[in-house]
């Protein structure tokens, strides 16, 4: 052991930022075990390294004795009185028992303790300063693959992306600098482990964040996300600001601030939704681009039935079910889409018969008399509250009977006033 070794504490003291009396103590505890194979057993054996030069000596605390019967726990008081010259017979003096070669054999020692400790002490950093910062985004580079799993150096400490957190459709080179999401920091058998992320729904909650300042700020909250990891991710957004547009403001001006969210994924296709507390609003939001006809909600079940046009359904279903698929894991909601049932065109008799039914239905007026008055272009009810008796003294079917249809018709119109009248109460 010499100078140079104390330099190289230093050196680790500032380039791993590990205290050197740490480090020192970790050398002093392999130098004993050194020490106790080299010199064998004595009594309270401990080593002492020069600060200046670096030398290692070992020393044992014997106990006076007229007659040595074990030379690893007492020493003679002749020879104690070489050291001590008051020596007196009981007491305990402490004397070098350095053996020869003992500097090379302690220096191995010293050595495999220190990377050891060096090892401890970084995994120990790594936890501290770790641990507070899952849910951070960090930038690495990619060193290596352990199978499909990728290590990743962080600066002064690597990390891991398991396979089950990577983006199917990325692939890495060594050498990329990629950013990621710090899912977890675990404790293993190997000691802490930064785990990292691009595949996490939490990965594209963290971008917004850092994109969009109304998110940041709270104005903006995110409220759901549903994401199938290199290909499409459903986000749910509300404004506690009645004067903020969420999506707007996520979207950026001209597109600028989802484009830049949108790179950094590889181009994975990002929907932006407005959030609504009304089910049917929000699954309508969710479900976009396809438009829906109507829908029918289960509150029990929290099941929503969804009703599109034929050329809507495939859109709405997506590829591989894919728009489906986030649109329940947005909403929480299952989804079943289905193609809107669509009648058949009613003919032009058809129309007619059903006109002549409806007048025929006011009271006071016959079949016959409603006929007469569809084929003489009055074709509803509505059309028959404004008429005037002239209107009816025109058509010759209906002069002489135009003062009691009129009547019925007034009365329809008195009673259908009611029942308006009733309901706004």
């Amino acid at each position: 052991m010499n100078a140079d070794f104390l330099a190289v504490l230093e050196y680790w003291e500032k380039e791993k930022g590990i205290s050197k009396d740490v480090l020192m103590a970790a050398v002093k505890e392999a130098l004993l075990s050194a020490a106790k194979k080299a010199v064998g057993p004595a009594r309270e054996l401990r080593c002492e390294i020069d600060p200046k030069g670096g030398d290692i000596r070992a020393f044992a605390k014997l106990v006076v004795a007229e007659k040595v019967e074990s030379k690893h726990d007492q020493i003679s008081r002749f020879d104690a009185r070489r050291i001590k010259s008051d020596a007196q017979v009981g007491e305990e003096i402490e004397v070098e028992v350095t053996p020869t070669g003992f500097g090379r054999i302690a220096a191995q020692f010293a050595k495999q303790a220190l990377l050891q400790q060096v090892r401890r002490a970084e995994k120990d950093l790594i936890f501290a300063e770790f641990k507070d910062r899952v849910g951070d985004i960090v930038s690495g580079i990619v060193r290596r693959f352990e199978r499909s799993d990728v290590v990743l150096d962080l600066g002064r400490y690597e990390a891991l992306m398991p396979n089950r957190e990577r983006v199917p459709t990325e692939e890495y080179q060594q050498g990329d600098r990629i950013r990621c999401y710090v899912r977890a920091v675990e404790q293993t058998l190997r000691g802490p482990e930064i785990i990292l992320s691009r595949a996490a729904p939490d990965f594209v909650i963290k971008l917004f964040q850092l994109e969009v300042s109304e998110i940041n700020d709270g104005t903006v909250e995110i409220k759901g996300i549903a994401r199938e990891p290199g290909f499409r991710t459903k986000l749910a957004v509300h404004s506690r600001d009645p004067r903020v547009d969420p999506v707007g403001a996520c979207v950026g001006l001209r597109g600028g601030r989802v484009k830049n969210i949108v790179r950094e994924l590889n181009n994975e296709k990002v929907d932006i939704i407005r959030w609504d507390p009304n089910i049917r609003v929000f699954v309508t939001n969710a479900i976009a681009p396809a438009q829906l006809k109507s829908c029918e909600v289960d509150e029990e079940r929290k099941r929503v039935k969804i009703y599109v046009a034929d050329d809507q359904l495939s859109l709405a279903i997506g590829k591989r079910g894919q728009n489906a698929r986030l649109t329940a894991k947005l909403t929480g909601w299952q989804v079943d889409i289905e193609p809107a049932v669509v009648s058949a065109p009613v003919g032009f008799d058809e129309r007619v018969a059903q006109a002549i039914q409806t007048i025929a239905n006011i009271p006071g007026l016959t079949a016959e008399q409603a006929a007469v008055l569809v084929n003489s272009g009055f074709h509803s009810v509505e059309d028959l509250i404004q008429v005037e008796i002239t209107d009816l003294a025109d058509i010759p079917q209906l002069a002489e009977q135009s003062e009691a249809i009129l009547a019925a018709i007034k009365g329809e119109a008195t009673r259908r006033a009611e029942i308006v009248g009733g309901a706004g109460k």
